[in-house]
Formats: C-alpha cells, structure tokens, sequence
C-alpha cells in the first residue's frame, strides 16, 4: 500500500480590533514539517468595521482554508469565545438550528458555519494559550493581526 503520511501543522490565530465594533485584522502563522524541512506561513487580512470575535473566528477558517488536503492540525488560540465555541457550544447550537440557549440566533453564525465545514476536513486538536504573554506563535499572529488592522487604514 502506497499511502502518503498525513501532513502534521501547526497553526497560531489571533484577532484584532481597534474599536469594538471597529477596524479588524485577523492572522495566522502556520508550521509544517521540523528543523530543516520546516515550512513557515504568514497569512493576515482586514476588514474595515468588524468585531473582535469575527477577526478571531476569521483567522481560524482563513487558516485551515490555506490547508489543501487533510491534516492534521493544532490550532492554538487565545480566543475563549473560539475554543468555548469549537469544543462546547457549536454541538448544542446545530442541535437547535443555530440558537443558543436562549432561543436567540447564534452571533456570528455565518463564520461558525464556515469553520464548522473546515474542521470538518481535518484532525484538529485545540489548545488555548494565553495572549500577550510571550509565547513566539502567539506573539506573531498577534503582530499578523495587528498587519491585517494596518492593511485597511
């Protein structure tokens, strides 16, 4: 059997918003591969009145949107609103036809439903990290995001 391994990425999002509602940017650093096979990916872009959350779910799914075939990936955000969502709400929002709890419509439902279908083509395993707390992958989707921010000023 002539199977190709599957591709194991590493991959840092992060959001930003100044103003909230306000001008957003949103960035990914991806890794594949290690020491001198490592391959590095810088992806950020920008969006003129935006939130937080949107800048934060849009990096995830512009990420694994890069992906061109099944990986495994670790996605490392310090986003509670995406990992709470990812690994506790989004069951319970498709159980009730994108309603919370409370009857209400999920916010942001058009981004979750994108990056409910990405997931969906991948392994993932999610880990939170805490921001601006010095950890290399974090710090440069957190300058990405604040590239993405400059981008449409």
């Amino acid at each position: 059997m002539n199977s190709k391994p599957v591709t194991q990425v590493v991959v840092y999002t992060d959001g930003a918003c100044k103003g909230n509602p306000g001008v957003g940017g949103w960035g990914a650093f991806l890794q594949t591969g290690t020491g001198a096979a490592m391959r590095e990916r810088e992806l950020f872009g920008g969006a003129p009145a935006t939130t937080n959350n949107r800048m934060e779910l849009t990096a995830v799914i512009e990420a694994l949107g890069a992906l061109k075939r099944h990986c495994h990936v670790t996605i490392f955000t310090d986003s509670s609103y995406v990992m709470k969502g990812m690994m506790e709400w989004i069951h319970g929002w498709k159980a009730k036809g994108w309603k919370t709890a409370g009857k209400k419509p999920v916010k942001n439902e058009d981004l979750w439903r994108q990056l409910d279908a990405l997931v969906a083509g991948h392994t993932i395993e999610w880990r939170w990290v805490k921001g601006h707390s010095g950890d290399p992958g974090n710090e440069r989707a957190d300058a990405l995001a604040n590239r993405g921010v400059e981008s449409v000023r």
